[in-house]
Order: C-alpha cells, then sequence, then structure tokens
C-alpha cells in the first residue's frame, strides 16, 4: 500500500515538472478572441479607424444639409416671384429690392444685385444690367456645384485611407509571426489578415456610400440651376419691357422737340 502511494506521488510530480516546463520549450500561439459585437469589430480594424469613423460621420451630415438646403424653396419661391413680377410691372425697383434683402432666395440675391446696380447707374444700358445679372447667377450656380464636391472628395478618400490602414495591418502581421515557430503561424496569419481586411471594407463602404449620395444630389443640383435660370430670365425679360418702354418714350419726346 506505501509502495502504490509512493508511486501516485512520483507521477504526480512528475507531471507537474513537464508542465511547468513545457511553455518554455514550446510556446503554443494563442489566437485573438474572436469578433462579437459591431464595437469589436471596429476596434479589430487598428487605428485606422478612427479617420473612417470622422468620414463616415461628415458624410452623413453632408447628407442631412443637403437634404434639408438643396430645394426647390431656396432658389425662387412662389410667392415671391409673384411680389417680383407685380412690383416689376409697376417699376418699383425700391420696393422689390427692400424685399429682396429679407429673402434668401437664390433669385432674391440676383435681384437684389442686378437692381442695386440699375438703381446706383440709372444711365446704364440694358446690356449692362443683363451682364449683371448672369454674372450672379452664374456664381451663385457655381456655388451650388461645388457645394457638393465634399462628398465626392469623401467617396474618393475613404477607400484609400481603409488601404492604407490594411496595408499597417499586413506589416504588423508579418512581424509578430516572423519570431514565431510552428503550424500556429498560420492561424495567426489568417486571423491577421481577416483584421486587416476590416479597414478595406469600411473604407469601401463610406466610399459607395459618399459617391452614392453625390450622383443623387449632382442630378438634383443641375435641375436647380435650371430653375434659377428661368426665374432670372423671367426677372430679366421684365426688365427688358420696362427699359424698351422708357427707350420708346424717350425717342418720342426727342421726336417731339425736332417736331418743334
Amino acid at each position: 500500500m506505501k509502495f502504490i502511494v509512493y508511486l501516485l506521488a512520483s507521477v504526480f510530480s512528475s507531471s507537474t515538472l513537464l508542465a511547468q516546463d513545457l511553455p518554455a520549450s514550446t510556446p503554443a500561439a494563442t489566437p485573438p478572441a474572436p469578433v462579437t459585437t459591431l464595437f469589436d469589430f471596429v476596434r479589430s480594424g487598428g487605428w485606422a479607424m478612427i479617420p473612417l469613423a470622422a468620414l463616415s460621420i461628415i458624410t452623413v451630415m453632408l447628407v442631412i444639409v443637403y437634404l434639408i438646403t438643396l430645394r426647390r424653396g431656396a432658389i425662387a419661391s412662389a410667392s415671391f416671384m409673384n411680389t417680383a413680377d407685380v412690383l416689376l410691372k409697376k417699376r418699383d425697383y425700391h420696393g422689390l429690392l427692400a424685399i429682396a434683402n429679407r429673402h434668401g432666395e437664390m433669385a432674391a440675391r440676383v435681384v437684389q444685385r442686378t437692381l442695386e446696380f440699375a438703381t446706383r447707374n440709372p444711365k446704364a444700358s440694358f446690356a449692362t444690367i443683363r451682364e449683371i445679372a448672369q454674372t450672379e447667377g452664374s456664381t451663385l450656380a457655381a456655388t451650388l456645384q461645388h457645394r457638393i464636391v465634399y462628398l465626392a472628395d469623401i467617396g474618393m478618400l475613404s477607400p484609400m485611407v481603409g488601404l492604407f490602414g490594411t496595408v499597417l495591418g499586413i506589416i504588423k502581421s508579418f512581424k509578430e509571426i516572423a519570431g514565431m515557430k510552428g503550424d500556429a503561424n498560420k492561424l495567426l496569419f489568417a486571423s491577421g489578415i481577416s483584421e486587416a481586411l476590416v479597414c478595406t471594407a469600411a473604407g469601401l463602404i463610406i466610399g459607395i456610400v459618399a459617391m452614392g449620395f453625390y450622383s443623387l444630389f449632382r442630378g438634383k443640383v443641375q435641375s436647380l440651376i435650371s430653375d434659377l435660370e428661368i426665374a432670372s430670365a423671367h426677372i430679366l425679360g421684365l426688365l427688358a419691357l420696362d427699359y424698351n418702354k422708357v427707350q420708346d418714350t424717350s425717342s418720342k419726346a426727342f421726336a417731339a422737340d425736332d417736331d418743334f
């Protein structure tokens, strides 16, 4: 009985010593914990996910702002155009100028710039006034087009940031695996590559969303620019009729003086 107890104690002590010596001779590489939540998935992408998260927030903010501001009421409201029609027919330039200063539509800005020049330069020809109105309209149209270019920039920049994060992740994986030996390297390499590709996937998702909304808003901006051109042409047409009446009146007055 004592011999059996002594034998079991010897086996237990030998196994304990082998378990203590095993990690020193053959280190076992433990794979990273599996991704379970969205936060873990994002965190596994590394530091490159920080600028990608910032770009995603900016994209969402720009989309919300454009959905609110890019509308037909911001170009030429029906109430302003009706008021401008009535006052231009009455030749009440100062009254229309006061109303245009209180409105924020782009057509109101065209009217404001045109009437300011016309009232300060009463002897200016209609060709000069038309040039002022067309220049202001072109400036506002360019502003609309440049406003949505930020989405296109994000759409091109996001995939490159994601690819850069992926390259850094792969380099880090190679460095960690270079000092290890055994079959566990394959598992660690596959895990490192999958984590590094998170950056590329995130960059592509942000880029696709940004470019999709850019295409949508680009078509809407072209439609709004057409509305601005129509409103400006209507205002210039009323001004042309008024200037033609003034010229006809002046011509008749000069003819009367010559007959006298």
